[in-house]
């Protein structure tokens, strides 16, 4: 073949290559004097994607769009006209359906004078081949028609050529991708990428939070440089993260199709700029953006403060935490206070009885409007309120899935300068911890009040003289979880006392394994091998644990085992069930190097993990969902002697790659063996004889209970003893706080609301028989549960609810016998939930003009009580400790 006839058949390949790829469309562009009609389509369909459920809800409309081009400038910018005709919209009616049970055919919706008016009044845009760059309309219409149009305008959104860009249309501004082939453009819509102010709030912690799945994807059909169809899809499911079967769908469709063959229409509009065009123009017509704002649906049926204040005598709330019936009433509260004004929260706060006030002030900070925060700060006196009542706010704010700046400032104003009980002002300081550490989350760090937090934590830490102080701002500091603290940290692991190192290492296992760097490893090393000084046991354990839960090294895990030869038996004992469980556990990040090094058969052999001691540690999984993975782990660490030293109790959960710490108790006694006779081992310090108690719920840290401290303390408290046991946590909480609204292409607005409520009421008991030589602890928790999840559809012409509810109430029990009567040391552990009775009710309501209807189904059961056999030996020692207090 000819050389230059190759050249140009290569040229020619080359040029169709590119022609291809690039879809080799030319400047879009619509003629002057023509008329340009489009058959416009769309239809929403909200469903569950549960059973047993109703029927969700369809909506549909048919118009004809009517486009001409007024005026052109010389660099191709072009002025259009948009008009919608003769919209009809429809829905399928609940009352029929069809053989297939998907309904019967669509009902006509009558659509008001008024509304037909505004959807006729014609829009402008400013558009230049494909790329829409203003968008003009009426300010005064009514949001949902004015976004319905921003729907049909988005659809002229487009570029004739391949590539990523940031595009602004009624879902925001958000990151697309076209590509092409023949006539057609594809786009591709990332949801998740849309920017747009003011239009979601949700919880801190992702597990209390929603998931999405969004989609769009929209086909263009050009030819001879003229758009002839558009359809456009898109689909999105959501969900409770702790419940992903409890979720709804929407499906999005609209079309857009030429009607041929256009008409003629008047002439182009002589101008000197668009202004001038538009000026000219019948009505008013200002720049609107493209981003569709949010429609703020009234409610016609919910409460007001202000009349339940009417009839308050007769309304006063029953408080039991852990019924739902009190849940569902406590959501109730915190949606009329978030309405309410500020002298309507301070009379109900006033006027409440004494019973029922700590209820109003924990929905108070919940609703955590400004009227709410404000009449909190004229009624609360930190110098005269009883300390339960004060501690119940300042756990309340602790407790906020999402806290704001204003309720940190109302905190810190109320501990600014004043003489507090001790106890109000250890809980206090823990509180400014968690607000800090949630609102930093929320990246509000630069937050003048979040500084002042901060300040406020660490120069009390500089400036504490006693042991018991210093644990207080640590514990802050580990609710914090800020990784510039980190330094002051290690600074007190390493030099502090006993007590003070082992809380500043607790909260450095707080912090993401991000953050534990070498250099934190290296502490961690020099305190467990006890490279600089001698640490208490329970400090080097701690040592240990960061860094074995915080992707060690295998030199990390082989030198701890070595290590265990040298410890005393009870810490080795300990330490090594430690490490056997995080092998046997799918989600301890140690897991796989643990499994390599267990390949040594001169580490994985019978003589390296027998031990004699009775310390133990195990962990296992509770209850597995689809979604939720709930274990249990116990942590029991005794003297040499036989005492118990230390237990914890952790009930934690894991969902959709986080973890949350649901509900941590530490019991801790240390100076028994000298009270019963006992000697302590040579090199060690005789500890105080003391009990106490600590608790982490939700991933807060609690202030820590004593429950003797001295021998003295100690028999005036058996001598004393109501019986009763201590009280950890118990109030109304707020879990769950998310609200999003999602711009449909079609311009029709979902918002998504979720809410969850927990009722909760622990108690701990410690009881040590001297006479006996018996030591029981107990650790009951009831509670209860209630989630609202719920989408709005809003249209001009008809708003649809989907709402699911779900409620349960449970009782966990775990208790402890340790007889130390004789040898060796007899232990039985109880684990036990009582029957959970549980209902879920899911609801569908709709209203189209002067007709409304609502459908509901639902399911309701008990789940069996059940007793956890924790493993073999404890319940043949259960079963012989039982036997004999019979």
């Amino acid at each position: 073949m000819n050389p230059q006839a190759v050249s140009g058949y290569v040229c020619l390949l080359c040029f169709s290559f590119m022609s291809t790829a690039k879809g080799n469309f030319q400047l879009l562009s619509f003629q002057p004097g023509t008329l340009y009609q489009y058959r416009y389509s769309m239809d929403v369909q909200l469903d569950y994607t549960s059973a047993p459920s109703p029927r969700g809800t369809w909506l549909g409309a048919e118009a004809l769009v009517q486009l001409q081009r007024l005026w052109k400038d010389q660099g191709g910018e072009e002025l259009l006209q948009v008009q919608i005709r003769d919209l009809k919209a429809q829905q399928k009616p609940e009352d029929r359906r069809s053989q297939d049970g998907t309904g019967g055919s669509p009902a006509e919706i009558a659509l008001s004078q008024k509304t037909r008016a505004e959807l006729q009044q014609p829009m402008f845009i400013s558009w230049s081949s494909g790329k829409v760059k203003a968008f003009y309309g009426d300010g005064t219409e009514s949001i949902l028609i004015s976004n319905l149009k921003r729907g049909i305008v988005s659809l002229l959104q487009l570029q004739p050529h391949a590539g990523t860009a940031v595009e602004e249309d009624v879902s925001g501004s958000c990151q697309v991708t076209y590509t092409m082939s023949n006539h057609s453009i594809t786009k591709m819509k990332d949801l998740l990428s849309c920017t747009k102010p003011n239009s979601r709030f949700t919880s801190v912690n992702k597990i209390f939070g929603v998931l999405w799945q969004p989609t769009s994807r929209s086909q263009y059909v050009v030819k001879d440089n003229l758009l002839q169809s558009v359809l456009a899809e898109e689909s999105h499911v959501l969900s409770p993260a702790l419940r992903s079967t409890t979720g709804i769908k929407i499906s999005s469709r609209q079309q857009l199709q030429l009607v041929s063959p256009p008409m003629p229409s008047p002439a182009e509009v002589a101008g000197q700029s668009l202004e001038d065009v538009l000026a000219g123009t019948e009505g008013q017509h200002q720049p609107l953006g493209m981003a569709s704002p949010p429609f703020r649906r009234v409610c016609t049926h919910c409460p007001s403060l202000r009349a339940y204040l009417k009839a308050f005598d007769s309304q006063k709330v029953k408080v039991d935490t852990s019924k739902a019936a009190t849940m569902w009433q406590f959501q109730r509260f915190i949606q009329m206070l978030r309405s309410a004004k500020k002298r309507d929260v301070l009379q109900l706060l006033k006027r409440a009885p004494e019973d029922m006030l700590p209820f109003v002030v924990e929905a108070a900070v919940a609703a955590q409007s400004v009227a709410s925060l404000a009449a909190l700060s004229d009624f609360l006196d930190f110098s005269k309120e009883p300390k339960s009542l004060l501690e119940k706010f300042l756990y309340a704010a602790a407790f906020s899935p999402r806290p704001s700046g204003e309720l940190l400032h109302l905190v810190l104003d109320k501990l600014d300068g004043k003489q507090l009980a001790p106890e109000v002002w250890e809980t206090g300081i823990v509180a400014v911890g968690s607000l800090v550490g949630k609102l930093c989350q929320q990246k509000l760090c630069g937050l003048q009040e979040v500084e002042r937090g901060v300040a406020t934590v660490l120069g009390g830490l500089r400036d504490a003289k006693e042991d018991s102080e210093m644990v207080i701002y640590l514990l802050a500091l580990g609710n914090a979880a800020l990784p510039e603290t980190i330094p002051t940290l290690l600074d007190y692991a390493e030099e502090g006392p006993a007590t003070v190192a082992t809380v500043a290492i607790s909260a450095l296992r707080r912090f993401h394994p991000q953050h534990i760097s070498d250099k934190v490893k290296r502490a961690m090393r020099r305190i467990f091998h006890e490279k600089r000084k001698s640490y208490e046991k329970t400090c080097r354990l701690a040592a240990a644990e960061v860094l074995l839960d915080n992707e060690p090294s295998p030199m990390d895990v082989i030198n701890i085992l070595l290590a265990t030869k040298e410890l005393e038996t009870e810490t080795a004992t300990f330490l090594l069930l430690k490490i056997w469980n995080s092998l046997h556990a799918d989600h301890h990040p140690a897991r796989k190097i643990l499994k390599d090094i267990m390949r040594d058969p001169r580490i994985n052999n019978y003589n390296f993990f027998l031990k004699a001691g009775i310390s133990s540690s195990f962990s296992g999984p509770l209850t597995v969902t689809q979604d939720l993975l709930s274990t249990f782990g116990l942590d029991l660490l005794f003297l040499e002697g036989g005492f118990l030293r230390k237990s914890i109790s952790d009930f934690s959960l894991l969902s959709h790659g986080q973890r949350l710490r649901a509900v941590q108790v530490t019991i801790e006694a240390q100076g028994m063996e000298s009270m019963l006779g006992e000697n302590v081992l040579e090199g060690e310090e005789e500890p105080e004889l003391m009990a106490g108690m600590s608790a982490i719920f939700f991933d807060v840290q609690l202030r820590p209970i004593v429950f003797f401290q001295g021998y003295t303390d100690l028999m005036a408290k058996v001598l004393l003893s109501s019986g009763e046991p201590t009280s950890v946590v118990k109030g109304n909480f707020l879990l769950m706080d998310h609200h999003q609204v999602i711009p449909l292409q079609s311009g029709l607005q979902v918002a998504v609301k979720l809410q969850g409520g927990l009722g909760l009421d622990i108690s701990a008991d410690m009881d040590v028989s001297i006479w006996e030589q018996e030591l029981k602890t107990s650790i009951n928790t009831r509670g209860s549960l209630t989630i609202d999840f719920q989408a709005e559809l809003d249209a001009p012409f008809l708003q649809a609810t989907l709402r699911s509810q779900m409620e349960m109430e449970a009782s966990i029990h775990f208790d402890t016998m340790l007889r130390f009567s004789g040898s060796p040391v007899l232990m039985c552990l109880q684990l036990r939930e009582e029957q959970v009775p549980y209902r879920e009710i899911f609801t569908v309501s709709k209203s189209a003009g002067s007709q409304s209807s609502t459908a509901r189904k639902g399911r309701q059961g008990t789940m069996p009580g059940r007793e956890f056999a924790l493993h073999r030996a404890n319940s043949k020692v259960c079963s012989l400790l039982l036997t004999a207090e019979e």
